[in-house]
């Protein structure tokens, strides 16, 4: 081979590990980022309603593992609902006991889907996400939470509601 042809050859492999080596850099970095963002949620889970209607009779159940360390706990609640909702609230009523010890405590949660001119408050285009803050709580290494959620409107099917997420994080 010519020599300058060979320089050239020379460089462009150079050229290709460096980017190689840049790429890898790239993911190693986006994978730690990301691992470091989710680090303290112990729990993060949801549970499909039928968007035809969530009867006031279906309970949704979530039974979030034993923590592996003493700390506050807040648990957050996820809900996604179609552009078929009909109210511009929803009243939830959220169950959690901590086990063992069967200490139970009830919260209810307005959620509001729909601000007074009508806007959507929530994030989405045809589906709408909205996050809750429920609680916190003080749990002790090896503690579990079984939560329940049911919605208590005065209608007794509620359609346009697709999901009901439970969040769980290490404060």
């Amino acid at each position: 081979m010519l020599p300058h042809l060979l320089h050239h050859k020379t460089q462009r492999n150079n050229a290709w590990l460096g980017w190689c080596r840049m790429k890898k850099l790239f993911y190693l970095f986006l994978f730690l980022l990301l691992a470091s963002c989710s680090g303290n949620t112990v729990y993060d889970h949801y549970n499909h309603t039928s968007v035809l209607g969530w009867d006031r009779g279906e309970v949704l159940t979530y039974d979030v593992p034993c923590v592996k360390q003493e700390a506050k706990y807040a648990t957050s609640l996820g809900l996604r609902v179609s552009g078929a909702y009909p109210f511009q609230s929803l009243t939830l009523i959220v169950e959690q006991t901590v086990i063992p010890g069967r200490k139970t405590t009830r919260d209810t949660l307005n959620c509001q889907i729909y601000d007074s001119k009508g806007a959507v408050k929530g994030e989405g285009i045809s589906y709408f996400q909205y996050h809750f803050l429920v609680s916190e709580k003080d749990l002790k290494q090896g503690d579990s939470l079984h939560v329940t959620v049911r919605h208590d409107m005065r209608r007794e099917i509620i359609p346009g509601v697709s999901d009901i997420g439970i969040q769980v994080v290490r404060n």
